[in-house]
């Protein structure tokens, strides 16, 4: 029985060594992306200010003209929310922490709620619960292109325009950093004119710049490209926010693999000192009966 339970002991302990090989490569892997997923985050959040600056100022200057289609507000019967998830699992709560954030927003929100899924992992638990899925965007890779941001937010504004959505929220993951990372959200449709930072620039700063060849017709043109930036940057901080959450859980995993080591290790030493000492009983005990 002891031999059967030291061979089930030792089995288990190379399962747990191998399954330890594994976590700590996949930590490693994950350190390696979340480094070039950071480093693209952070250096888009200048640009994303930028143009954020660029549609204040040209909001203003448009004035009354600025309010074209995708400024448009009306009843809400349908609210469409993009929810950012990610491919793949093995990353902790990340995608738990941010669907758990959809759904208040969702319960709070106005209208019949529908779904733009960005991620396998959030496609798949919509379609569990039976939720209306108006567009899905699997597949995206390690790597956001600002071409996939484009067809998320082509989709988005093409819904409401043609009047299937009354409002869209953005719902992703902001990355702060490896061990942090905090669902946020923000509405991407009716577009909102963004306002000026108390340090950022005021309302009658919109004189001193030029539009070629109006602030209308930039507006126009600027209105989709801010969507688009609003959506590749909650992908690039979406992407970071994973890689770092599933780094911190492979972290988890092989410190949980190697306290299970330590104490099965334990267990098979007391083992194999029982038998021992058991076989020497069993000697002594042999030769005492010889005498």
């Amino acid at each position: 029985m002891a031999a059967g339970g030291l061979q089930d002991l030792k089995r288990r302990i190379k399962s747990v060594e191998n399954t330890r090989q594994i976590t700590r490569a996949m930590k490693l892997v994950a350190g390696a992306k979340l480094r070039r997923a950071q480093e693209r985050a952070e250096s888009s959040r200048s640009y994303f200010d930028t143009i954020r600056q660029v549609m204040q100022r040209a909001s203003a200057s448009a004035g009354s003209a600025a309010k074209a289609q995708l400024f448009a507000e009306r009843p809400v019967k349908t609210t469409g929310y993009v929810v950012v998830t990610s491919d793949r699992g093995l990353a902790g709560p990340f995608n738990a922490n941010v669907l758990r954030y959809a759904a208040g927003r969702m319960r709070a929100g106005d209208g019949q709620a529908s779904v733009f899924a960005v991620g396998r992992k959030g496609r798949d638990a919509y379609r569990r619960r039976r939720l209306m899925i108006q567009d899905e965007f699997v597949g995206l890779g390690d790597d956001v292109h600002y071409s996939q941001a484009k067809a998320v937010a082509d989709a988005i504004m093409g819904r409401f325009q043609a009047g299937e959505v009354d409002r869209v929220e953005l719902v992703y993951t902001h990355f702060v950093n490896a061990m942090t990372q905090r669902p946020a959200h923000v509405q991407l449709l009716p577009v909102r004119p963004p306002l000026a930072e108390a340090d950022g620039p005021r309302d009658d700063d919109a004189d001193a710049y030029v539009f070629e060849p109006d602030a209308e017709t930039v507006l126009a043109d600027l209105v989709p490209r801010y969507i688009e930036v609003q959506v590749y940057g909650a992908l690039l901080e979406s992407k970071a926010s994973e890689h770092g959450a599933r780094m911190t859980a492979m972290d988890a995993a092989s410190k949980n693999s190697d306290e299970l080591l330590r104490q099965m290790t334990l267990s098979r030493n007391r083992l194999r000192q029982a038998a021992i000492t058991r076989e020497i009983a069993e000697l002594v005990s042999g030769a005492a009966a010889l005498e």
